[in-house]
């Protein structure tokens, strides 16, 4: 008989909704509200944050972190225009195509750069590459915090990143799926990584930090954000009773629960790599920042931890795999992973 699924390590998208948020949404869930986003809720959650960011900016609440990165950058572009991101991005590897068909046509150009960050060095020369009328337009760069490797940039990196672009009348995107991991792993103030270090628009992810549902597409360049509201409702993203993804983010800014979250998640990604350096007895393969561990496993044990019940995802080699820890993971679910891992190395060592 087949073990349990366990769904533990597999995504930060796979843990349940937090309490804050859960209250805020069952708290929502009574009388009538106003609909398509001129409830109490909406309004909290714009005004949270502008707090939070210390500046007035424009908020817009979008049902998921594709359609936000898609429509922040067909808003930002034209038709023939394109787009430097790094190839591990998500946008580009994991959306569809989903930011060219929403900007009919704008094409993602990606670029490599270590650990999952973009290097300059890089992007200059694929700017070299694309120029003149045969080639699309460079309009935007993209940069993902926390990077879909785990790494997180450094305010100064993102002022490096935003200068060039600005000396190059280039426009700068943000996917921030994993922001508050970002915010968390540097302590810094979220102006110092966005606004202040010259970012124009942020998709700031709730989803993997414990709302079930709601990406925010927050122009910090009020005049960028002109019409975005008509984009997103032709895009299928205007929500009827707005306030039920509103509510869960209200409850995770309120307080300190974003931020809370996400440090705990970090912390546990940082002990999980721990305890599985020393069960497997090698590093991961990028550095632990964020909430993400990326190993190394032989097919055999990857095989065994599945018969165990195990999920998790294979990624950018074919022995490297992703554990991702969550606001809900605990320190048990850390010791019974790594401690399956030792007795299927263990069993396996005696099979040979």
């Amino acid at each position: 008989m087949a073990a349990p699924g366990r769904f533990d390590f597999a995504s930060d998208n796979t843990a349940a909704i937090c309490p804050p948020a859960w209250a805020a949404l069952a708290e929502a869930n009574a009388d009538t509200e106003v609909s398509y986003g001129d409830d109490k809720w909406t309004r909290r959650v714009i005004a949270s944050v502008r707090d939070i960011f210390e500046t007035d900016c424009e908020v817009f609440l979008i049902f998921n972190g594709t359609a936000a990165n898609a429509l922040a950058l067909a808003h930002l572009c034209r038709p023939y225009h394109g787009v430097i991101c790094h190839e591990n991005a998500h946008s580009q590897t994991d959306e569809c195509g989903a930011p060219e068909f929403f900007s009919g046509g704008a094409k993602l150009i990606p670029t490599r750069g270590a650990n999952g960050k973009l290097d300059l060095a890089n992007i200059e020369a694929a700017l070299k590459r694309h120029y003149g009328v045969h080639s699309p337009k460079p309009r935007a760069v993209s940069l993902t915090q926390a990077t879909e490797l785990g790494t997180v940039y450094r305010r100064e990196e993102i002022e490096r990143i935003c200068e060039f672009a600005r000396a190059r009348s280039l426009l700068v995107h943000m996917d921030g799926a994993r922001f508050a991991n970002a915010v968390a792993a540097l302590e810094c103030l979220p102006k110092e990584i966005t606004w202040e270090a010259g970012v124009d628009v942020l998709c700031f992810g709730g989803t993997k930090n414990g709302t079930a549902a709601g990406e925010l597409v927050v122009f910090f360049k009020k005049e960028l954000a002109r019409e975005f509201d008509y984009r997103a409702k032709q895009g299928g993203q205007l929500a009827s009773k707005m306030r039920f993804l509103a509510a869960p983010w209200a409850g995770l800014l309120s307080g300190d629960a974003w931020i809370e979250n996400a440090r705990h998640s970090n912390k546990c990604a940082q002990l999980l790599a721990e305890k599985l350096t020393s069960a497997l007895g090698a590093e991961p393969m990028f550095p632990c920042e964020a909430n993400s561990v990326f190993v190394r496993m032989p097919d055999q044990l990857v095989a065994n931890l599945r018969e165990r019940g195990w999920h998790f995802y294979n990624f950018i080699e074919a022995d490297v795999y992703r554990l991702m820890c969550a606001w809900s993971t605990t320190e048990e679910q850390l010791d019974e992973f790594v401690t399956d891992v030792r007795n299927c190395l263990a069993a396996e060592g005696n099979d040979a």
